[in-house]
């Protein structure tokens, strides 16, 4: 009978409120930019979240526009350089999370948005408007994650083909993929589709790349 394998698990440090952090950089405190955010517009921000120097400002759906309007007329955050989802899979709150990395180059500080997206309405107004470099970024949260952005101007997937029928990112996707969820070329030019992705993982052995059969041209 072989021995169940040890796992060594490090505790997780809880966040250390009123000590100064080595780490924390200047460009990153922007208490004073969500406060009059906040003054601006009330309803929009619901939460602030401060660690290690890092602000990250919660924001309501229907207001995102206006945050990010604001933050880039305003305030001078013109500069958006990320855009991600994540797939939380809780049952407590809601599942989907989309951040905003926003800079204002001049001033040199960053900002963080976050807007939380149940599962079963999974959709945001695009920033493409706003920020030209969502374009990309809003396409491929669409394509992992399955996450909507009304108003962009060309929502398709990036990496997926488009009548592939899931999202990869998504957390109930199996991490060793589908069989036959999505066909790969075959090994030689007259070899049938390969339908399974990791097929070595699956019980099934195809050959080395140095003894794949010859093709009938000879190739």
């Amino acid at each position: 009978m072989s021995e169940t394998l040890k796992f060594h698990f490090t505790p997780v440090d809880s966040p250390k409120g009123g000590e100064s952090n080595l780490h924390a950089k200047d460009s990153t405190a922007v208490a004073d930019v969500i406060e009059a955010l906040r003054e601006q517009l009330p309803e929009a921000v619901t939460e602030v979240f401060a660690y290690a120097g890092e602000y990250t400002a919660f924001v309501r759906r229907d207001h995102l526009l206006e945050v990010c309007r604001a933050l880039k007329e305003e305030f001078g955050f013109t500069y958006l350089t990320d855009l991600a989802g994540v797939d939380r899979f809780t049952d407590d709150a809601p599942r989907y999370e989309v951040y905003y990395s926003l800079v204002n180059i001049e001033a040199g500080r960053r900002i963080r948005l976050k807007v939380r997206l149940e599962e079963d309405d999974a959709v945001l107004p695009s920033v493409e408007g706003l920020f030209k470099a969502a374009d990309w970024n809003e396409r491929e949260c669409y394509d992992m994650l399955g996450i909507r952005f009304d108003g962009h101007p060309d929502l398709r997937r990036m990496y997926m083909p488009e009548d592939f029928e899931y999202h990869p990112l998504r957390k109930e996707f199996p991490l060793l993929g589908i069989p036959g969820s999505l066909p790969l070329p075959p090994q030689v030019p007259e070899g049938k589709l390969t339908r399974d992705p990791f097929a070595a993982a699956h019980g099934m052995q195809p050959p080395k790349s140095y003894r794949e059969p010859k093709s009938d041209n000879g190739t």
